[in-house]
């Protein structure tokens, strides 16, 4: 094979349809849009969700819940799994992060109190639980709130 030889497969070329451009093209005239009415003109159409005037269903279904606007979403991380780092380690959740024990930070990390902690670690959050707190100063670290 040599390089003029070279074809585009079939069906993966095609050109561009021109609506409108005359009788002859099989789509002028109206370009397939009828004879008058809202979606036959510029800019025609209706808002999505719009039903024609009957109540639409978005507003006909029961609205159920609160959604928060002032909800923190943190990511958390138990002081067992603390345990991995070496003593003197400062604990950051870039560092976690590498490690792999976070995948998304969201608004911030808070350490939570399940499990047992015997290094010194300073570990660096948004947030701790009570039972996080104690449990790193009962072990000889510092915590840092970020």
């Amino acid at each position: 094979m040599k390089l003029h030889e070279l074809q585009a497969t079939e069906g993966s070329r095609f050109e561009h349809y021109r609506k409108g451009r005359g009788l002859g093209s099989g789509n002028g005239k109206t370009a397939g849009k009828g004879h008058k009415g809202q979606n036959a003109r510029s800019g025609g159409g209706v808002a999505l969700g719009f039903e024609g005037g009957q109540l639409p269903l978005w507003r006909a279904l029961p609205k159920r819940g609160f959604k928060n606007v002032n909800h923190v979403n943190y990511a958390t991380i138990n002081v067992s799994a603390l345990e991995r780092f070496e003593d003197g380690t400062v604990v950051t959740p870039a560092l976690l992060k590498e490690v792999g024990l976070l995948k998304k930070e969201y608004n911030g990390l808070k350490v939570l109190g399940s499990g047992k902690l015997t290094k010194k670690l300073t570990v660096q959050a948004k947030a701790f639980s009570k039972s996080a707190e104690a449990a790193i100063n009962e072990a000889g670290g510092k915590i840092e709130v970020i």
